[in-house]
């Protein structure tokens, strides 16, 4: 097997995140080593966090510095030309900020599910190392609990049974040696219950933060994308309801897009830290629980590393293998003359078998294959996925952050035009027969009352003009070129039963705005041509 070193490459994204300055909140540089314990450097990465606050306040004086342009350098009212151009501005604002919103969340989706699968490598990693540290410490355990109890209560009662016998007591005496030379190879091995414990430890909280850290930026997500399609909603629907909502929403949004940026980057950068020396930390941590050789084995397990357990397991393995001849030696000779004793010699018989079995289990538990895979799995889940996830929610961040900058300039633009709309409409005469909103008003009482529509004043007219005959003087004017008015209305469904005539005067001039674009040439031509004795008959009102 070649080096372990071959297998794990930093990252280039953790040599660059690795020279970010780490600054104190005193402004002193501190040099780049992860130190998570120390307090200059939990300092250092408060400070990034500090520089994502500082950058949510320049956006928000932005903001305001616009909005406040907005309120208090306003026009007079526009050409036409001119609020279509707004408008447009407002759409294509509107759509800007949804196309980024939308990769945003997309980016946000994919960074969340990277850094959720680092971790959840990382904790896979850290439960099987703990699993190996804890059948190295049951193996030492149950072994050295056998020879303590089980071998010593036989070879004490074989010794009664064999008492008139000094050599077999010397072959018991001589079995009592070895047994006490095992115990002292297991318990010189490291203590691996303290680390087995640490490494539990930090894989549940490991995993406890990381189910919180992956269920919020999925509700972030949510929401942003949420607030996104209302805001594009309420500006289709011109609700101002909607858009004041989406506007306050929009705000605290900012705000929580820059504060999870300052949280990523300081937790990228101090992750980085770590991926960029990881040995180098993990040797500072276990040096006063495990020996550097031993630590250093399983960091780098190459072949030219000698196993520090190796001179520990041949001891074990002879000392059971001399056991083992002794016991079959009095199996052979001391049972026909002390047949009492055969019991407890099988018993150390199975005692040995299975403390054989046990030294097999414990070199492949201490082999560094298994450790340093799980390091190696560990790493490269952190340094790799981890932490490129964290980019990428660091991306989502900033693409937000845009995205709701957008959003915010475009809402209040949007509320000046719907302002405008209105103000326009309130503008126009109630009684003018364009009026789409006394279109509905006389349609509605249409149905209830006796208003007489086009139609009924048509028929109305031609009977009395069959009493009353014009003048002569108007004959410049036929009765049959008026009585086809409600053809040329009729034939147009843009202006069909619509009440022209007795409902009130047309506006003072028909060129004025905003009337000019509500009447078609048509309509104007016929009310210019129409008699004097047809406005003496349909009223004074179109006396303008």
């Amino acid at each position: 097997m070649s080096s372990a070193r071959v297998d794990y490459i930093a990252p280039w994204w953790t040599y660059w995140l690795h020279q970010f300055p780490h600054v104190t909140l005193r402004f002193q540089p501190l040099d780049h080593t992860f130190k998570p314990q120390d307090e200059n450097y939990q300092q250092s990465l408060i400070f990034l966090g500090c520089v994502a606050a500082a950058g949510l306040g320049v956006n928000l004086l932005c903001l305001a510095i616009y909005l406040s342009c907005l309120c208090c350098c306003r026009k007079e009212e526009e050409e036409e030309e001119s609020k279509k151009s707004n408008s447009c501005c407002v759409t294509w604002a509107a759509v800007a900020a949804g196309l980024i919103c939308c990769v945003a969340v997309g980016v946000g989706f994919y960074g969340n599910s990277e850094t959720n699968d680092g971790v959840y490598q990382l904790t896979y990693s850290l439960y099987n190392a703990n699993h190996t540290l804890t059948g190295v410490d049951s193996l030492v355990t149950g072994t050295v609990g056998g020879m303590q109890n089980g071998l010593n209560e036989h070879l004490s009662r074989l010794g009664e049974i064999f008492a008139t016998r000094g050599d077999f007591v010397q072959t018991l005496q001589f079995m009592q040696q070895m047994s006490d030379n095992i115990i002292k190879q297991l318990l010189g091995l490291p203590d691996w219950e303290k680390a087995k414990v640490d490494l539990a430890a930090i894989a549940d909280q490991t995993a406890y933060v990381e189910y919180y850290r992956w269920l919020t930026y999925l509700l972030i997500l949510i929401l942003d994308l949420v607030i996104c399609l209302a805001a594009c909603l309420g500006l289709a629907k011109q609700s101002r309801w909607l858009l004041t909502t989406m506007m306050v929403c929009g705000v605290l949004t900012l705000i929580l897009s820059w504060a999870s940026l300052g949280a990523d980057v300081a937790t990228a950068v101090g992750t980085s830290d770590f991926c960029v020396a990881p040995d180098k930390f993990l040797m500072n941590q276990t040096k006063d629980v495990i020996s550097s050789d031993i630590v250093h084995y399983y960091l780098y397990c190459s072949q030219t590393l000698p196993n520090p357990f190796q001179q520990s397991l041949t001891l074990f393995q002879r000392s059971l293998t001399t056991m083992q001849i002794q016991i079959q030696g009095l199996l052979q000779f001391a049972v026909p003359l002390f047949p009492t004793a055969e019991r407890d010699l099988l018993s150390i018989q199975h005692l040995l078998n299975n403390s054989e079995a046990s030294l097999h289990q414990l070199t492949a538990l201490l082999d560094c294959r298994g450790l340093n895979k799980d390091y190696l799995d560990a790493l490269i889940g952190v340094c790799y996925d981890g932490v490129e996830g964290l980019l990428y929610l660091c991306l989502f961040s900033l693409l937000a952050a845009c995205a709701f900058s957008v959003m915010l300039c475009a809402i209040p633009r949007a509320w000046r035009q719907i302002a405008n709309r209105d103000r326009d409409y309130d503008d126009i005469d109630d009684g003018d027969p364009f009026n789409p909103q006394s279109r509905r008003i006389t349609s509605h009482h249409s149905h209830q009352g006796n208003m007489h529509s086009f139609c009924s004043y048509s028929s109305s007219m031609g009977s009395q003009t069959s009493l009353h005959p014009p003048t002569q003087a108007v004959t410049n004017a036929p009765l049959s070129e008026y009585m086809n008015q409600s053809a040329l209305f009729g034939g147009n469904p843009r202006y069909e039963n619509v009440p022209l005539i007795g409902r009130g005067s047309p506006p003072p001039s028909l060129y004025s705005q905003p009337y000019r674009n509500r009447y078609s040439p048509t309509m104007r031509a016929t009310y210019l041509s129409m008699t004097e004795d047809q406005i003496r008959h349909f009223g004074e009102d179109f006396r303008a």
